[in-house]
């Protein structure tokens, strides 16, 4: 069984036990969190499609960790114009379990 939740205006195919990363979200480790935005839900060979979401649809995990990602280097340049700019930006992430997939 797995479900697409749509969260931070990003999409995410999951299932039950899986441990994925998501920008920050508010609440403290160990706290259970709730997805209601379920776009898809898929049971062996029964496909729940919503319209645009799942009717009583629900995702339930739970809070890890609260860290920052890898940091990414932002480089504007213009050639011949003797300008260089180098800056770095380190996202905020969530890191949660899934819990349960509820239809």
């Amino acid at each position: 069984m797995y479900a697409i939740f749509n969260n931070g205006g990003k999409q995410y195919k999951v299932i039950e036990g899986q441990i994925i990363k998501l920008e920050k979200i508010k609440g403290n480790i160990g706290e259970e969190i709730k997805f209601n935005d379920v776009l898809l839900i898929h049971n062996k060979n029964n496909f729940k499609i919503g319209k645009p979401l799942v009717t009583g649809a629900l995702i339930k995990a739970k809070i890890i960790s609260h860290k920052r990602n890898k940091k990414i280097k932002i480089i504007k340049f213009h050639r011949r114009k003797h300008f260089c700019k180098i800056q770095g930006h380190r996202q905020i992430v969530t890191t949660i379990k899934i819990v349960k997939i509820k239809t």
